[in-house]
């Protein structure tokens, strides 16, 4: 029986030890690789949610609006990307766009100061 929780203590006590020094540095790393692999396919999702806001809020006989704005919001808010650049939204926003043939009821401000 003292076997048992002496071996248990001592497996204990190096669990603690060995915890914080190995396994921290690796989790973050692969945290901060994961939410970069995620980000295009958020960014596709934030515009599909921008664009299907944009035309529940639009009258009927008024274009819906959707501003690369709206999808940098829908990116934070809802997946957490805080900190998204201004033209990769823009990307992901055009390319949702064009997917969903938003050109006959929607505008869009996606497509200006495109290539600079």
């Amino acid at each position: 029986m003292f076997v048992i929780v002496a071996a248990g203590a001592v497996l204990m006590a190096a669990g603690a030890v060995w915890k914080g020094q190995v396994r921290k540095p690796y989790l973050r790393v692969r945290a901060r690789n994961v939410k970069n692999r995620r980000l295009p396919r958020d960014l596709r999702r934030s515009a599909d949610m921008a664009i299907a806001a944009a035309r529940h809020a639009a009258a009927a006989d008024e274009p819906a609006i959707v501003r690369v704005d709206d999808v940098l919001t829908v990116a934070a808010e809802h997946f957490g990307h805080a900190t998204v650049p201004r033209e990769s939204a823009a990307v992901a926003l055009r390319e949702r766009y064009e997917w969903n043939r938003c050109d006959g009821d929607c505008v869009t401000d996606a497509y200006e100061n495109q290539g600079l």
